[in-house]
C-alpha cells in the first residue's frame, strides 16, 4: 500500500514541475507592439519561406550572429501564420505522423 503512495506523490510531483517549468518558459514569449512595424516589413510569403529554411537557418545562427530564424520587426499575424506553415511544410505537417501505412 506504501509503494502506490510513493508513486502518486511523485507523479504529482512531476506534474507541478512540469506546470511550474510552462508557467517560467511562457515569461519568455516575445512581444511588440502594434506601432512597432514599419512599411516593407515580412509578411506572410516571407514567414512562409523563412519558416521552410528555419532549420537551416537555426543551424547557421547558432555559427554567427548575422542571421536569425524569425524576422523581426514583422507584420505581426500574417507573418507568424506563414511562419508556422512553413515549419509545418518543412516536418510534413501536423498529419504526417497519421498516414497509415499500406
Amino acid at each position: 500500500m506504501r509503494r502506490t503512495s510513493t508513486r502518486s506523490f511523485a507523479t504529482t510531483l512531476a506534474l507541478v514541475l512540469a506546470l511550474g517549468l510552462a508557467l517560467v518558459l511562457t515569461a519568455c514569449t516575445a512581444s511588440q507592439t502594434p506601432d512597432a512595424t514599419a512599411t516593407g516589413v515580412p509578411g506572410f510569403l516571407l514567414g512562409l519561406w523563412h519558416g521552410l529554411i528555419a532549420p537551416i537557418a537555426f543551424v547557421i545562427s547558432v555559427f554567427t550572429d548575422a542571421v536569425r530564424i524569425y524576422a523581426v520587426p514583422n507584420v505581426g499575424r500574417w507573418y507568424d501564420f506563414g511562419f508556422m506553415l512553413g515549419i509545418g511544410g518543412f516536418s510534413g505537417g501536423v498529419f504526417a505522423g497519421s498516414r497509415r501505412r499500406r
